[in-house]
């Protein structure tokens, strides 16, 4: 059995914590400035959607009931209206004004035209430490790429560490995961593998792991990973995450005396959305895969086909370097193909003393260096305790485990921004964007430094490419009710005719389905020969609105001709919803 370890080192405590920034050098919240229009979305069969005329005099009916002076002052891209309130509100109010467009059956909704301002730094208690995400000189231009609007909403990214320990600044968006430690005597929680992947403590006595091996006080590393990855910002206290508004879903795999390459392989899988037996499937599967661990050797082919399967799921493999300041050639997983393969480096932009190097090397991103000063390290989220888990606190550590989790969570920037965008693509747009390390590198530290608003910035408007001539697209229109939590199937069909032969390996469905929690549907698309691909299933912990989304299947196996069937199913009660439109492109 190969076993694989933690890539990062501990050191100082975060003291007490400094002043948050003044309120009066933020510019004033969005919610606080004064809405000066509403945005009316109509119903797609009211007269109001389609007719300017209509909407107008929508508009000043609505006014008149209202008592205010309203009209109609443009048709928005979506097709929705955009209202002006005027010189402002004569005597009521705003509320009174949105009330009377919603009680109208006609309008699907409204939403203030709210000003927005350029990002502020976050008002974390210690942001002004994370100088990884935000100095010139080798920082990872992270607060220009929020200005772009990227916070990793609706993305997950899968931790696979030593799990999670609980942390105010994180919980808020930890879903759920899994432990994957097989030895009980590792786990320390009493058994093999089960649905908690709690952080129990990886702590070890002198000798315990093997001969000569050294006492160690528990890490939390999978918290501090985490912390990088995704701590909540702007709430007062604490760091804030590369990516703060993505998921993280802690999988656990290294206890004490580190981790084995069978559960690290089935954790890969099953992270990513694939079958591992005897284990229930991922209700959430992770669209990022952070891996902050390693042994030497070379890529064992169990590592390379659960990293392969991953990647052809769509889920991009980010790995660490290894902190041996040698080749990372014979480090696994980081010399396995379809990874980031991740070095670190300084607060100077070097080379980190200790961060490995060579040719397989696909990017540097910072992950500190404590020997001169904890303020050069990486600040996050972490546990006081030595042994079993005690009081969260921050602390700052030096590694490409730290290195790697900045990367994990550009690539969720990524993912929000083009949901559809392929792990291949991901990774080159990241190179490509890195610029020069401002330090030195002996040894080789892949395209250089990353740069995260650079990234996001080549990635224009989207990465949609222009419409194939050549192929054929099908599409249902009409509205389909979701019953409400009874576990009901309804049923949305598309006749396809005229497409000979088998359906592509790469059919895509696109899929735009209006519901107040999409985490209580589970949505199938159902073949003419009755094969079923499970396109979305439940999450308690996914409460986002609506489900706008192109997925890919292979349905190679499949005759085109036929009736395919969106088949939806809401699980829970209390949130209603409707199939707004899908489509079927051959």
């Amino acid at each position: 059995m190969t076993s694989a370890a933690l890539l990062g080192s501990g050191v100082t405590a975060a003291s007490a914590a400094p002043a948050a920034q003044p309120a009066q050098d933020r510019p004033q919240a969005a919610s606080e400035a004064p809405v000066e229009r509403l945005i009316v979305g109509y119903e797609k069969k009211a007269a109001e959607a389609k007719s300017d005329a209509e909407a107008k005099e929508d508009a000043r009916a609505k006014g008149r009931k209202a008592g205010e002076s309203l009209s109609f002052e443009r048709r928005l891209g979506t097709g929705a209206a955009l209202v002006d309130l005027g010189d402002g509100l004569k005597g009521g109010s705003l509320q009174d004004v949105i009330d009377t467009f919603e009680a109208d059956p006609d309008v699907a909704y409204v939403d203030r035209d709210t000003r927005m301002y350029a990002t502020a730094a976050p008002n974390d208690t210690y942001y002004n430490r994370q100088w990884d995400f935000f100095e010139a000189t080798a920082g990872m231009n992270v607060q220009n790429a929020w200005d772009g609007g990227a916070t990793g909403r609706g993305v997950t990214v899968a931790v696979i560490d030593t799990g999670y320990v609980t942390h105010s600044d994180l919980g808020a968006n930890i879903v759920s995961g899994y432990d994957f430690i097989s030895d009980a005597a590792n786990a320390r929680d009493g058994g093999g593998r089960d649905s908690n992947p709690r952080d129990e403590g990886d702590w070890s006595a002198e000798n315990e792991c093997y001969s000569g091996s050294r006492a160690s006080d528990s890490s939390w590393h999978g918290t501090h990973v985490a912390g990088t990855v995704a701590a909540v910002a702007d709430n007062g206290k604490g760091v804030a995450g590369v990516a703060y508004n993505a998921k993280v879903q802690p999988v656990r795999v290294l206890g004490k005396c580190g981790g084995s390459t069978a559960d690290i392989a089935d954790a890969i899988v099953w992270a990513s959305g694939g079958s591992v037996p005897g284990v229930p499937v991922n209700p959430s599967p992770a669209d990022v895969i952070n891996l902050s661990l390693g042994g030497s050797g070379s890529c064992q082919t169990i590592t390379q086909n659960a990293i392969n399967g991953a990647v052809g799921r769509g889920t991009t493999v980010v790995v660490a370097a290894g902190n041996s300041n040698t080749n990372a050639s014979g480090f696994t997983p980081a010399n396995c193909a379809n990874v980031v393969n991740v070095a670190a480096s300084d607060r100077e932009g070097n080379r980190a003393s200790y961060s490995n190097y060579g040719s397989i090397i696909d990017i540097t991103a910072p992950g500190g260096e404590t020997a001169v000063s904890s303020a050069n390290g990486i600040l996050s989220t972490l546990n006081s305790s030595a042994t079993t888990p005690g009081t969260e606190n921050y602390e700052a550590y030096q590694g490409t485990s730290m290195a790697t989790p900045h990367i994990a969570g550009l690539a969720a920037l990524m993912y929000e921004k083009d949901p559809a965008i392929t792990p291949s693509r991901v990774e080159s747009l990241i190179k490509n964007n890195a610029r020069t390390l401002p330090g030195t590198c002996s040894g080789g530290c892949g395209y250089g430094l990353a740069d995260a608003a650079g990234t996001l910035a080549a990635m224009g408007g989207g990465t949609t490419p222009e419409p194939d001539p050549t192929e054929q697209v099908f599409t249902n229109s009409e509205n389909w009710s979701i019953p409400d939590g009874d576990g009901r199937y309804v049923y949305s069909n598309i006749n396809v005719s005229g497409v000979s032969g088998y359906a592509p390996s790469d059919l895509k469905v696109s899929v735009d389905i209006k519901h107040t929690y999409r985490g209580d549907l589970r949505v199938q698309l159902v073949a003419p020969n009755g094969s079923i691909w499970t396109l979305k299933d439940t999450s308690a912990y996914d409460s986002a609105d609506n489900v706008l989304a192109t997925y890919t299947v292979n349905a190679s196996s499949v005759l085109a001709s036929g009736t395919w069937q969106l088949r939806v199913t809401d699980v829970y009660s209390g949130d209603t919803g409707y199939i707004d439109s899908w489509s079927l492109t051959f």
